[in-house]
């Protein structure tokens, strides 16, 4: 297993499921100019080698989360900016249906401010 998959499995139930299904359809949304990392230990997403956005957890609010990067230019009450400077997160409920077509517009609007 590589990296990127350890940290995955490491991640217990339904909250694993939930986030390779995410980390699947990031991938897919646009597979010719979206790559994965691993730095600093968390997958990390970037579009045309540009940092997009990463996944973690947050020990603060007991649940896993995607950050954004240039979250500062985006505006949606779901989005948690606290004390972050260029980044917003949005909290994942593994026991909720996940919401794919807002995360995946979001991710749109960034690549907007990376070009």
């Amino acid at each position: 297993m590589n990296p990127i998959q350890e940290y995955f499995y490491r991640i217990d139930e339904p909250e694993r499921s939930t986030l390779l299904f995410l980390r699947k359809k990031i991938l897919e949304s646009d597979p010719d100019n979206i790559t994965e990392t691993l730095s600093f230990g968390l997958p990390f997403f970037k579009y045309k080698k540009k940092m997009l956005c990463y996944l973690y957890y947050s020990k603060k609010h007991k649940k896993h989360y995607i950050s954004f990067y240039h979250g500062d230019k985006l505006n949606h009450p779901l989005l948690l900016q606290e004390g972050r400077k260029r980044f917003k997160i949005l909290l994942i409920d593994g026991n909720e249906d996940l919401p794919l077509d807002f995360i995946l517009g979001l991710i749109n609007e960034v690549k907007q401010y990376i070009k």
